[in-house]
């Protein structure tokens, strides 16, 4: 097998081997002098109390605490109001209208899990009944609460909407998923997810299939000639770019003249309207961390989960990327990550890609061999890569970043002393619906809306088991995170289902 596929790469190199595609030229980050004052760490502390959201966080969220929630919770009243057969409580009314003013309103969060492409269109279609703009919800009651949510968490397929939904301007989830009817022109258009084709395999045409390959992993190499490491999230996130960032339709899927979102960066969306405006909810997504084997003696890793609970969570927002736990208590500025040292910042490495591609990587579960590995989907990748960007020391299975927190923590922070971090999907810990950054006391959030779309039962539903991890790990890191109490069990949990609308 591995011989029939390095002859056929080695047909297909020729092609392009010279040749900087305009996506390879976008997705490389660039190095330069940092500017003055710039700092790279802030440490938050490992007390939950005195830890501080960022400035920039800050600033978003009390700006649309004054200047969006009082229409979003008065105008989400109206709609119940409108809806119900009966009158809402006085106190209700009065804290949703605003008589008690900004501060009284609810804390609201909304997490969005993992599970692939079903996942994505699940949670769209729960966001899409809890959207203001959607006259159908706005009619049963429901539409308004995401537009008055202040945080929206996604991982792994759940990240793949919440990136999608902010980069694309925050439009209504039926023109996310199937694009608008406007006219779509530019590199940096939006049509629409691209859910007909495959993410690795678009048909069963292998010519077609290592084409794709071909260019999503040659789109990396700029990358690696900056010296950079790059891995098979870096491909794996080009081939998600094509479905869920800006600048791709389906008639230039493997065009090498279109970005295909290379260049749109997760910090860059700081720069679209609807955030400048603060009408979007603060994104965020996860990744858990493949630290090394001594954090496993200090951990809870549950049966069929990939990662122990005690290791680090990581967080990408807009501003800053880093962790809350702990074992950690710091960040670095998103649009400075991968930078090198203090002096030398890199910028365009948080590709928008990249971030939802460590996100979503799971390849390292079926790492339990080289034969193992190299049949599956991203064999192909594993030695296209090994032979076009040589590595030595780096785990090709996993999202590689230059750690900002070398020598932070060395008491507690397993990565204190490795160069790159490796990131592996947010739910590789049990943890597929992405409570954690809802639970950070610095953002007091009061009440969260989880959309837990795994089919972890044979007729498809969840079994509570992303509940049950995150009770545990509230329970590890009890002095930082509280979780209300629930089953401890899947079994117990399915004996006890929230809702007898479970089976309707």
């Amino acid at each position: 097998m591995r011989a029939r596929i390095v002859c056929l790469l080695a047909a297909v190199v020729p092609l392009v081997a010279g040749q900087q595609s305009v996506a390879e030229h976008l997705y490389a980050p660039t190095l330069r002098p940092c500017p003055a004052n710039t700092l790279l760490v802030r440490e938050v502390g490992h007390n939950a109390v005195t830890q501080s959201l960022g400035e920039n966080e800050t600033v978003y969220i009390a700006a649309r605490k004054s200047l969006i929630l009082p229409n979003a919770w008065a105008t989400y009243a109206l709609n119940v109001q409108r809806s119900a057969p009966v009158s809402l409580p006085i106190y209700v009314n009065t804290i949703l209208n605003g008589s008690f003013g900004p501060a009284a309103f609810p804390n609201l969060g909304i997490a969005t899990s993992g599970g692939g492409f079903r996942a994505a269109l699940f949670g769209a279609g729960v966001l899409n009944a809890l959207d203001g703009r959607n006259q159908t919800s706005v009619q049963a009651g429901l539409g308004g609460l995401l537009q008055a949510a202040q945080y929206i968490s996604g991982l792994s397929g759940g990240s793949w909407l919440v990136s999608s939904l902010a980069q694309a301007n925050f439009p209504m989830l039926q023109d996310l998923v199937f694009g608008t009817q406007l006219a779509v022109t530019g590199d940096d258009s939006y049509g629409g997810w691209i859910t007909p084709i495959d993410l690795l395999e678009p048909n069963n045409n292998p010519i077609i299939a290592f084409a794709l390959i071909d260019a999503i992993v040659f789109e990396t190499q700029a990358k690696f000639n900056a010296s950079f490491p790059v891995s098979v999230t870096d491909a794996w996130g080009r081939s998600l770019a094509r479905h869920f960032v800006n600048g791709t339709s389906a008639t230039e899927f493997i065009d090498t003249n279109s970005p295909h979102g290379a260049g749109i960066t997760l910090s860059g969306v700081a720069n679209v309207p609807t955030f400048r405006g603060y009408a979007q909810p603060f994104p965020i997504i996860i990744a858990d961390s493949l630290a090394g084997e001594s954090n496993e003696d200090v951990g809870i890793k549950e049966d069929g989960d990939v990662i122990p609970l005690a290791n680090p969570i990581y967080e990408f927002n807009v501003f800053e990327t880093g962790s809350f736990d702990p074992v950690l208590g710091a960040f670095t500025p998103t649009k400075y990550l991968g930078s090198p040292n203090n002096s030398v910042c890199a910028s365009g490495f948080d590709q928008l890609s990249f971030v939802i591609g460590a996100s979503s990587n799971t390849f390292n579960a079926q790492n339990t061999s080289a034969d193992a590995l190299g049949n599956t989907v991203v064999g192909p990748i594993i030695i296209f890569l090994q032979e076009t960007a040589p590595q030595e020391g780096v785990r090709l299975d996993s999202a590689l970043v230059p750690n900002p927190f070398y020598g932070l923590s060395p008491d507690t922070f397993v990565d204190t002393n490795s160069t790159i971090l490796s990131l592996v999907d947010g739910g590789e810990d049990g943890e597929t619906t992405p409570f954690q950054p809802l639970l950070v006391k610095a953002r007091g959030l009061d009440t969260i809306i989880a959309i837990d779309a795994p089919a972890d039962t044979s007729d498809n539903f969840a079994n509570g088991h992303s509940l049950i991890a995150t009770q545990a790990r509230a329970e590890l890191f009890n002095a930082s995170y509280a979780f209300p109490p629930v089953p401890r069990t899947p079994a117990e949990f399915l004996a006890h289902p929230p809702s007898s609308s479970r089976r309707t």
